[in-house]
């Protein structure tokens, strides 16, 4: 992996979003709730840490510390309404006793690993070139369009349509969240609390359903409009992408 790193980066994000659409393809058929689907997913989780860690890369994906500009990133409250979205409903629990447990942490690794992939690997590997506008678009759309991928493992047409597209506008608040801030933390957070939720959500129904779809997509335009005037933090800093972004924003 390593090698494929240094040779390029873009390469290296995508033969992890392969391996890990290819493994979810497999561990979700046995189930949310299985330990089977657990253990992989820590596995997978454990792997790309030890690389970063290993490598020295923490500072660079945003795993060394906190924002340390939580107050002018409004201190991430955007994310924080998201992600208790599942639970507008009401809680309902999909699984009982330890099905619960194991669904509940492979959620929560869900989050990380897609955090770590999309919004690390990919977001970084294109922000390297310096086109700014491509890497948040590339990271958001490729987030969301790979829930599309639901479809194969039983979930419904509409359902899975409409999650892909909440996806996407996720995937652009989170993104800015981490290019702003420097710091993947809190979208490693709250996708994981997104995701766990998930599997306590009761069904919120059409209308609420259509609710949280519009607090979303207002959300992430109102926030990443607010984010695009904060000086970007110097891991973040690309050469004309980052003065291209700047002049748009004054």
């Amino acid at each position: 992996m390593k090698q494929i790193y240094e040779k390029n980066e873009l390469r290296f994000a995508i033969v992890w979003i392969v391996i890990y659409v290819v493994c979810m393809g497999i561990l979700r058929n046995l189930g949310d709730d299985s330990p089977y689907m657990m253990m992989g997913l820590i596995v997978i989780s454990v792997l790309m840490f030890l690389f970063v860690s290993k490598n020295g890369l923490m500072e660079k994906y945003g795993l060394s510390g906190w924002a340390k500009n939580n107050r002018a990133m409004l201190w991430f409250i955007p994310l924080w309404i998201i992600a208790s979205g599942n639970l507008w409903g009401g809680c309902s629990p999909d699984y009982q006793g330890a099905g619960l447990l194991f669904a509940a942490v492979s959620m929560a690794f869900v989050g990380f690993a897609e955090e770590l992939i999309f919004r690390g690997f990919l977001f970084k590997a294109m922000l390297k070139d310096g086109s700014v506008k491509a890497a948040v678009v590339v990271s958001s759309v490729t987030f969301g369009l790979g829930h599309i991928l639901n479809l194969f493992t039983g979930h419904e047409f509409f359902p899975t349509l409409m999650q892909a597209f909440c996806a996407i506008f996720i995937g652009l608040i989170f993104t800015f969240a981490f290019y702003k801030s420097g710091s993947l933390l809190p979208c490693i957070l709250a996708h994981s609390i997104i995701d766990v939720f998930s599997v306590f959500t009761k069904s919120k129904g059409p209308l609420l359903d259509w609710i949280y779809v519009a607090v979303i997509v207002i959300l992430a335009i109102a926030y990443c409009l607010y984010l695009r005037r904060l000086e970007t933090p110097a891991v973040n800093r690309v050469g004309r992408g980052e003065e291209k972004l700047s002049c748009q924003a004054e």
